[in-house]
């Protein structure tokens, strides 16, 4: 590692101390930038990686609101605008109990990374609250929401910064946020957020986007595998959007998911998760408000496994894993399970959802493939940006076509990811190549640009 490099880490150290997501984020990226940072010595003379790993605006609010038994309440709201370099502001908003500005700022960061690799021209953002939907009547929820917007609406637009939905924030809130910011502007300008529901300028298959590519990412490893996704039994966490999609594509592949997981546990269906009566009840959980996968099990007579997560499955029950559900769900005993039990593919949905140490520790594995989440999950941002060229041409693709072109977009995400590793020397090292060639297409933009 160069004397520069280990300068900017120490230094974000530092300065970041109170914040330990946005630290483990950037220690992953930087530190497999190394053979890059060497061989750019020009970095150094215009501090790149010290503006980097800066974002560009931080902007953190107050927003008041109203319950239904006529109480005020006081939440915190965030939007960091990380680096827009390549294009406007882009990334969803996060309404968790456990938003906070360290966890908004490393999705940031991620997030730059991301929609680089998508090749479409789309900065880094992200931002949320510490609200949550849960347990909260519509009234609510719309007057949270208007309340949220009547700040941020300030702060975005089509050309600077265009928001989209994330944990906690579905359709109805995107609807509500729209409505707020359309009231208050006085204009339709249907651009300035994402995954807006079809009537008012959104996109078809938008909701399963993200589990949708992910497959389509996981379909590339294994065409450079010489392996096929039939046949595959695949475990993945959590039961919302992302892992609907998940289940919906892979059966469609001729595969099959056999495990979802919640707060109160995880099930193991042996047969799959292959049926339209299995699949659509993922959607009356999900939209239940229960939040238990348990309700799965009772439904189908599968086992459930209390306060369990399904990282500890051998090979003959799972091929393939993916965590699907939130950051920091795979810890390094979790890990030391999965590279025990013999499984090949280890293939990140979430948001970093391995912490550094066991994300190390599987990459030393020799006969594990570790895809990183940057990467995988670029679908969903992907099929927003696809949203606002939509938008700008007043034109709803269908269905087909907006797949086509994701499908497309993942593989090109697949194969620079791979191509920048074997440039450095790295093999087939799909974590660092993703971040190489993320940084590497924002580094350009940035040098071009000059120093501000």
């Amino acid at each position: 590692m160069s004397k520069y490099l280990e300068r900017v880490l120490e230094a974000t150290k530092a300065k970041n101390a109170n914040e330990p997501e946005f630290l483990q984020t950037v220690e992953e990226v930087l530190t497999s930038l190394a053979p890059v940072i060497e061989a750019h010595p020009e970095y150094e003379k215009v501090a790149l990686l010290e503006r980097m790993v800066e974002p560009e605006r931080v902007i953190e609010f107050r927003v008041t609101w109203m319950d239904d038994n006529g109480q005020w309440q006081v939440n915190r709201g965030y939007r960091v605008q990380y680096n827009g370099a390549i294009g406007p502001y882009k990334g969803g908003l996060r309404f968790q109990s456990n938003v906070n500005l360290s966890m908004i700022k490393f999705l940031g960061f991620e997030q730059t990374f991301k929609d680089a690799l998508t090749t479409l021209p789309i900065g880094g953002a992200k931002g949320g609250s510490d609200f949550d939907p849960a347990g909260k009547s519509d009234a609510e929820v719309m007057r949270f929401c208007q309340a949220f917007m009547t700040e941020l609406y300030r702060h975005i637009g089509p050309d600077v910064d265009v928001p989209a939905g994330d944990m906690g924030v579905g359709a109805r809130e995107v609807g509500y946020l729209y409505g707020q910011y359309r009231r208050i502007v006085g204009a339709f300008k249907n651009g300035v957020i994402t995954g807006k529901g079809l009537p008012f300028g959104g996109s078809l298959i938008r909701p399963e986007a993200t589990g949708y590519g992910a497959v389509y990412y996981l379909n590339e490893v294994l065409k450079h595998e010489n392996d096929s996704i039939e046949g595959k039994r695949i475990a993945i966490s959590g039961f919302g959007n992302v892992a609907w999609g998940i289940v919906k594509k892979v059966a469609e592949l001729g595969g099959k998911v056999v495990t979802l997981s919640g707060p109160d546990g995880y099930i193991y269906d042996a047969d799959g998760l292959v049926t339209e009566e299995k699949i659509d009840y993922m959607l009356e959980m999900r939209n239940s408000g229960r939040n238990k996968v348990q309700d799965y099990a009772d439904k189908f007579g599968v086992p459930f496994f209390a306060g369990e997560k399904p990282w500890g499955l051998g090979s003959d029950k799972v091929d393939i894993i993916m965590p699907s559900a939130m950051q920091n769900d795979v810890h390094l005993d979790s890990a030391k399970k999965i590279a025990a039990s013999g499984i090949k593919y280890y293939i990140e949905v979430a948001n970093m959802p391995t912490t550094n140490d066991a994300l190390e520790f599987l990459k030393e594995q020799k006969h594990m493939i570790i895809a990183p989440s940057k990467a995988v999950n670029a679908g969903g941002v992907a099929v927003s940006a696809l949203e606002m060229s939509q938008n700008s041409e007043r034109l709803v693709w269908e269905a087909e076509e907006v797949d086509a072109k994701l499908k497309s977009i993942m593989k090109n995400i697949h194969d620079s990811s791979a191509a920048a590793a074997e440039r450095y020397g790295l093999g087939y090292d799909l974590v660092a190549g993703a971040n190489i060639a993320g940084f590497q297409k924002v580094a350009d933009a940035m040098m071009a640009q000059g120093v501000f």
